[in-house]
């Protein structure tokens, strides 16, 4: 989808939401990138934002309360985000395999790269040996419908998470698929196609793209 406000894409969200929970579209995965933001969870603690609001402004920094789950983190230019609208009725209501499965299809991606991404203790997402590669943060709303979902840092200014204590953690780093792979760093499209293709298969999806 290119480019997408942040504000926009909740509206996009819940729209959708909406309409998957009435049977009028069918599971459908959002994929796009955000201006500048800083989004809070539901567990979120203000002080792990870590600019006053007109610093945050100076920057460019909007600030949203997202409606997901987890703590404060960020999105900008270089990051592929991506929304599950997915119906998780009726063999798939377990929000910690679904959670999983998200992770894996993180993993896969990672490996398509040659990077080791695990799973950590540490909360939700993927890590390498230089930091977080991926945040996850999700909510599930009445019908078992999902939204929000993945930020996986692809060419991110990794900087910008200087502003924020990331997901809460403030002793783990931040890394990105150029950090781990310099100058042989995938550009966003085609780590987008590799996502949807890991995600189809983890989740049992044909891909139609529209």
């Amino acid at each position: 989808m290119g480019t997408v406000p942040y504000g926009e894409a909740l509206e996009l969200q819940a729209e959708l939401v909406a309409q998957r929970r009435r049977g009028e579209i069918p599971d459908t995965l959002l994929l796009l990138e955000h201006p500048h933001v800083i989004t809070l969870g539901s567990s979120s603690d203000p002080q792990h934002v870590l600019l006053d609001e007109a610093e945050r402004e100076r920057r460019g920094i909007e600030l949203f309360q997202a409606g997901r789950g987890g703590d404060v983190t960020y999105h900008g230019p270089g990051q592929l985000v991506a929304y599950p609208i997915l119906d998780l009725k009726p063999d798939r209501k377990d929000l910690h395999r679904y959670l999983r499965d998200l992770e894996r299809v993180l993993i896969d991606v990672a490996a398509e790269y040659g990077i080791e991404a695990v799973r950590s203790e540490a909360g939700t997402g993927v890590w390498t040996a230089l930091g977080k590669l991926a945040a996850i943060g999700i909510r599930v709303s009445s019908g078992w419908i999902t939204s929000h979902g993945i930020a996986l840092n692809v060419r991110s200014d990794l900087s910008y998470f200087e502003t924020i204590v990331p997901c809460g953690i403030p002793d783990r780093d931040v890394s990105s698929l150029e950090r781990e792979l310099e100058e042989d760093a995938p550009e966003l499209a085609e780590v987008s196609q590799r996502f949807v293709e890991h995600f189809a298969r983890v989740f049992g999806h044909e891909t139609i793209v529209g």
